[in-house]
């Protein structure tokens, strides 16, 4: 099966994007002293000091121990909260571990971001995150090491949380460059685009790994809408991450209903 073209309708989930395209975080990850809880000494450009950096994934991750939804509500940047709301986080948190601690490793600053990576210890095992920081401390963005999960689950509960409207949940599936692109705002728009086209989301009938190379997989989510029943492309990297989201170029069209016999 070959993998798949450009987009071309606007009308079709048009992510546009491409294997490859994307540079990876340096490796260079800073080294993180001792916490404070001052957010004073952020940097210009919209990084974070590893103090003020620390302080903040700390604060964020009490507040989703503490399993309070406005709290956790709180901590959110304002592009992440016009897409959510505390009932939203509170039906999230229903379907979530609970979190028992954590331990702050690396520190990573970007230009407009900081990263902090987390290792977590949750009712559910072990698992490490990536906190995604805005300038002001607030939680931009996050995404979970999936490297050991299944490419079609991964691909599978990334649509259903689009469809369930988490857009937030729903990028936090992508690879943390391709968030850099793709704001959960933007997730949002071409998800409600999509449905003018198909119609309103219905279910996941199946999921399918399909062509795999030693860096990337495609997995076909055959989606069923009320008007068109058709598989969304996710292409993933070696991690797990999803890196690509595409539809086919020749959805297949509504069909006729057969006329009864009277």
């Amino acid at each position: 099966m070959p993998m798949p073209r450009p987009l071309l309708p606007p009308t079709l989930l048009a992510l546009g994007l491409a294997l490859g395209v994307m540079a990876p975080f340096s490796a260079a990850a800073q080294t993180a002293p001792a916490p404070t809880s001052s957010l004073d000494n952020a940097k210009p450009g919209g990084g974070l000091s590893v103090e003020a950096a620390r302080a903040a994934a700390d604060r964020i991750l009490e507040a989703v121990k503490s399993r309070d939804a406005n709290r956790r509500y709180a901590t959110f940047s304002d592009a992440l909260k016009a897409v959510s709301s505390p009932a939203m986080v509170a039906e999230a948190i229903r379907k979530q571990p609970q979190l028992l601690s954590w331990t702050l490793l690396s520190v990573r600053r970007g230009l407009r971001s900081t990263t902090v990576e987390v290792a977590l210890k949750t009712t559910a095992g072990q698992r490490d995150l990536f906190i995604v920081l805005n300038g002001q401390g607030q939680l931009d963005g996050y995404h979970l090491d999936l490297t050991d999960a299944k490419a079609s689950r991964v691909a599978a509960d990334f649509v259903r949380a689009l469809s369930g409207g988490h857009f937030i949940s729903a990028r936090s599936f992508l690879s943390l460059p391709l968030q850099e692109e793709l704001t959960a705002a933007t997730l949002q728009a071409k998800w409600q685009q999509l449905q003018r086209y198909t119609g309103n989301f219905v279910r996941v009938n199946r999921v399918i790994e399909a062509e795999r190379s030693a860096d990337s997989q495609l997995v076909l989510v055959n989606t069923e809408f009320n008007r068109i029943t058709d598989s969304l492309f996710v292409i993933l990297n070696s991690s797990n991450e999803i890196v690509g989201v595409d539809f086919p170029q020749d959805p297949i069209r509504p069909r006729n209903v057969a006329t009864p016999v009277r």
